[in-house]
């Protein structure tokens, strides 16, 4: 009777064991198990590539339509004119698509240069080139106005008219912006295709014109390049405007402007 009862004891603290075990392993399991894909990088450390995120972009259309408000609010606050921000987003990004830009929301294929924030390492010219990173796209489109705006090398396409789309492709590519000889006609071919010059005409208050026929349409136009130090009604004032007319004229939303840009004093027909 003895032995018995001794035996169903060893048999209850084995079993109370392998359960515990196996708890404990099942446990293991779940807190060692497989992580989310959204923590995986881009590429792992011996360069075997992961398929990156789905891109929330179906198509082009799609792309444009995601950004075309923030283009054309950079318009507004800086004169490069929107249809050509986005035609340079869509080539340079692959409509959304592209490596860089879904790894570090860089919109533009911007290199480090002398930047100052967060970086990732791309093969583009030459492998393993520094380019710029920024937590969020809008950013990625006010660091291009930045960018334009801020080297002395594009100054003359601020003396453009904010419509000139054909001119600032050009401009671009002779500014040393882009290395392709065709950057020009590729922007020009997306502007056209897409209707991207609608947004120029939307932030300049146009009427949309034929593709086609646009230099046609267009009236003469005066223009007025800002110096140093002058105001908003400084420059209205000298063109017998009120301030409200100035700004309506070149859709600014508030009185900022900086030297070298370049203002509309007469109204586009």
């Amino acid at each position: 009777m003895i032995k018995k009862v001794l035996l169903l004891l060893v048999l209850g603290i084995f079993m109370a064991n392998c359960g515990g075990s196996k708890r404990a392993a099942k446990k293991r399991a779940e807190m060692n198990g497989p992580k989310a894909v959204i923590d995986a990088p881009a590429e792992t450390t011996n360069n075997t590539k992961i398929e990156l995120a789905t891109t929330p972009y179906d198509n082009v259309e799609g792309y444009i339509n995601a950004f075309a408000s923030i283009a054309m609010e950079e318009m507004r606050q800086y004169g490069i004119p929107a249809s050509v921000t986005m035609a340079q987003a869509v080539l340079e990004s692959g409509a959304g698509r592209g490596e860089l830009t879904q790894k570090a929301n860089n919109h533009f294929g911007i290199k480090c240069h002398d930047w100052k924030g967060a970086v990732v390492y791309h093969d583009d010219d030459e492998k393993g080139e520094c380019f710029r990173k920024y937590k969020d796209p809008k950013f990625s489109f006010r660091d291009h106005s930045l960018f334009l705006t801020g080297r002395s090398r594009y100054n003359d396409l601020f003396k453009l008219r904010k419509d000139d789309y054909e001119g600032w492709a050009k401009g671009l590519r002779k500014a040393g912006y882009a290395t392709d000889r065709r950057y020009p006609e590729k922007l020009i071919a997306l502007i056209e295709r897409y209707q991207l010059n609608k947004f120029d005409d939307e932030v300049l208050g146009n009427e949309r014109r034929t593709v086609g026929n646009r230099n046609n349409s267009l009236a003469q136009v005066d223009q007025y390049r800002v110096k140093k130090g002058e105001t908003l009604y400084a420059i209205a004032r000298k063109h017998n405007l009120t301030v409200e007319t100035l700004k309506k004229y070149n859709g600014l939303t508030d009185n900022t402007i900086y030297e070298g840009q370049v203002l509309y004093v007469k109204p586009i027909n």
